[in-house]
């Protein structure tokens, strides 16, 4: 496919999301009915409509029109690229624009790209950094990779990608971090990761758990675990034993070959069993949230949270919590943590857990990171028993 073909691949992708089909879904569709269409221009065409969802705003007014055309001619003017190489007519490209489109005036200041409840949101959450989050959700996060540090260093993992064309450079963020700067779509199938001295990772993700208390032994459970990502970061830098559990089976599936490749042994808990073999010296409850602090890599997500859906995750994520607190032995440890960055779901939680417990538990320490070009946006508590 040419780039403009690319372009109006977008336009019809575009089109159906607005009509109310699920960005993934959309993509998948277009995908199986362009069988033609190579994996390169498949990225292509997927890194075009997130961008366009990011700025979805912006991009619209700048485009002069709320739809697929109107949306790529909004991200070309916004990107400062030239419309008419695109908008050519000719093969699979997009028609050509009319004298409306062309006349189409500019925007003299980009809108934040982001519903105004969540603005406000942000902002109360935030205070002057808001904005600075808000502007980094517009963008593409970085690629980060974790090292596993129980069976390569940082600067040889380095040393391997680099033969294979990819280009890392030290991501701050945490001491197991390296930021893709080149040749990302190689790691997949670069041998590192096949063998798993490398993982997919976001850096505040792995920053997290840099900041646990991790037991040389005892019994450590990952409490909402998903996909076990950081059941395997931990299970990198101790002795212990490790248990994930997940309510739902079917997240924790991946985890059983990840940790094969990994050679860590994470004992997978039936769901709403995790109680079976504790309790444990340290409990990590990363909580379902609404994601708001890694929104740039499920940009859809912004645009259809509410905050009726806030409102029902805080109650989850209450009840979380209070679950996990039961599962922690007498000296051991308690830690909340999600990838938001909404107040409401995180001070706000935490405060309302200590005072359900008065001389109970104590804050022992208490951490955000917002989302920058470094890492996505995180939050963690950490509890003692007094």
């Amino acid at each position: 496919m040419t780039p403009a073909a690319r372009y109006q691949a977008a336009i019809e992708v575009f089109d159906t999301i607005l009509a109310g089909q699920p960005s993934e879904k959309a993509l998948t569709n277009w995908a199986r009915s362009h069988r033609f269409a190579g994996s390169k221009d498949r990225a292509a065409v997927r890194d075009i409509v997130f961008d366009g969802l990011r700025r979805r705003d912006s991009a619209m007014a700048a485009g002069g029109a709320k739809t697929g055309r109107g949306l790529v001619m909004g991200l070309l003017r916004l990107d400062g690229l030239d419309l008419a190489s695109v908008f050519s007519g000719e093969g699979h490209a997009p028609l050509p624009l009319s004298s409306d489109e062309l006349t189409t005036p500019l925007l003299t200041e980009e809108l934040l790209d982001i519903p105004g409840w969540l603005e406000e949101a942000f902002t109360r959450s935030l205070g002057a950094a808001a904005p600075a989050a808000i502007a980094a959700l517009r963008h593409r996060a970085p690629i980060t990779l974790r090292v596993n540090s129980a069976r390569i260093s940082r600067a040889a993992a380095q040393a391997l990608l680099a033969e294979a064309g990819i280009a890392t450079e030290i991501n701050p963020l945490s001491e197991t971090a390296l930021t893709v700067i080149e040749g990302a779509r190689a790691v997949s199938a670069h041998s590192a990761y096949l063998d798993g001295l490398i993982e997919l990772q976001d850096a505040s993700s792995q920053a997290v758990i840099d900041a646990l208390p991790l037991p040389d032994a005892g019994r450590v459970l990952d409490f909402c675990a998903g996909g076990g990502g950081k059941s395997l970061a931990m299970a990198a830098r101790s002795k212990a034993r490790f248990f994930a559990h997940d309510i739902n089976s079917a997240r924790l599936q991946p985890l059983t070959e990840r940790a094969r490749r990994a050679r860590a042994r994470v004992q997978l808990c039936v769901p709403g069993k995790a109680a079976a073999h504790g309790p444990y010296d340290l409990v990590l409850c990363d909580v379902p949230c609404s994601g708001s602090g890694a929104w740039r890599r499920a940009p859809e997500a912004k645009w259809n949270f509410s905050q009726e859906d806030l409102a029902r995750l805080n109650v989850v994520q209450a009840k979380i919590l209070r679950e996990a607190a039961d599962l922690v032995c007498k000296t051991g440890v308690l830690a909340y943590a999600t990838c938001s960055v909404i107040d409401a779901e995180n001070t706000k939680i935490v405060e309302a857990f200590l005072d359900e417990f008065p001389g109970k538990w104590r804050l022992a320490f208490q951490k955000q990171w917002l989302p920058d070009s470094s890492g996505d946006g995180f939050f963690v508590s950490i509890f003692n028993l007094k």
